[in-house]
């Protein structure tokens, strides 16, 4: 992806809105939405920022993972086993 090709004014997007959208709909590549020579805004389709999001959940995930690792809190594999077959034993 040229993030250079994908930098683009607020005027030009707001004069190009439907362009853009049918683009980003077609490549799947963000644009950066300038303001007086500053970025401001990212413009992503719906598909691509589902995805990011599902992909942020994961990441939150095994961070979260990591942490209660290092902090110690965490159940031997065998005992989560045990104890499940327990609950089903129990049914």
């Amino acid at each position: 992806m040229k993030l250079s090709r994908q930098i683009k004014p607020i005027s030009y997007f707001k004069s190009h809105a439907a362009e853009m959208i049918k683009r980003l709909h077609e490549s799947g590549e963000p644009y950066v939405i300038t303001q007086n020579g500053e970025a401001k805004a990212v413009i992503q389709d719906i598909g691509s920022y589902e995805k990011d999001q599902e992909t942020m959940a994961l990441l939150k995930i095994l961070a979260l993972g990591r942490q209660q690792t290092e902090e110690g809190k965490t159940t031997p594999a065998s005992r989560v086993v045990a104890r499940l077959r327990k609950e089903s034993d129990a049914d």
